[in-house]
């Protein structure tokens, strides 16, 4: 081959290499490109519905002291008969009456002078009654203790909501509504627009504040008729929602 032909051929490879080599880096840089993560806003966000609860749950113990084991049991089985019936009375189902626990045990009393002294042995049975008509609550506790007598402690009453799936589609709404507002005053701080809303998750189950009242907040005097006051209660959803910008 003659120089000149040499030479010719060198210049003529020469610009295909530099193409190459310019388009390494490019390519590179599109993979990396793609491979980002996309740009996003995520907030948490909380919705709370106020409701009335339509139920109460009534926590009550029946108690004796008696000279035996057997004995205690025997008496708390009547008094809980009587307790049974009294809530039967009132419109309270079967399905509604559950017992909690059974216990009998000895019970001591305690001088300086002769210690530890056998008194009798104490039966109990507790039970956790669930009244669906809220308005009747009050109604309920009066019919079991004037069917249980002394033999009867009633530990507490908590109104409740017992059907929340209206009340927490509504929290949900309202949830969703305060995220939504949370990211656009982020987005307006950051000067940028909201896209679409690539990611939801609710957190956990719906919450409902429950609290629980002591029996002398429920009425004033014996001759009063029991009133238990319901209240309100918050049925609270929070959500994570993300929108793409």
């Amino acid at each position: 081959m003659k120089p000149s032909t040499v030479k010719r051929t060198i210049l003529a490879a020469t610009p295909l290499a530099i193409i190459a080599l310019i388009a390494v880096p490019l390519t590179a840089q599109g993979a990396t490109a793609a491979t980002a993560s996309p740009r996003h806003i995520t907030v948490n966000a909380e919705g709370t519905v106020k409701v009335v609860p339509d139920a109460v749950r009534i926590n009550a113990t029946v108690s004796v002291i008696s000279t035996t084991s057997k004995a205690a049991l025997a008496e708390v089985a009547t008094t809980a008969t009587a307790l049974r019936a009294a809530l039967k009375g009132a419109g309270i189902a079967t399905k509604d009456i559950a017992s909690q626990t059974v216990t009998v045990y000895p019970e001591y009393n305690y001088t300086n002078d002769k210690g530890s002294i056998l008194v009798g042995y104490r039966g109990s049975q507790s039970f956790t009654i669930v009244v669906r008509n809220a308005a009747n609550a009050g109604t309920v506790v009066d019919a079991i203790v004037a069917a249980s007598g002394d033999n009867l402690q009633v530990n507490g009453v908590t109104p409740f909501v017992l059907d929340a799936s209206e009340a927490t589609e509504s929290a949900r709404a309202v949830a969703v509504k305060n995220a939504r507002t949370k990211a656009n005053s982020y987005a307006k701080l950051l000067g940028v627009k909201l896209g679409k809303i690539s990611y939801l998750v609710e957190n956990g189950s719906p919450s409902i504040s429950a609290p629980t009242y002591d029996l002398p907040m429920l009425a004033k005097s014996e001759a009063a008729a029991t009133v238990v006051d319901l209240g309100q209660q918050d049925v609270i959803v929070t959500v994570t929602v993300r929108w793409a910008l």
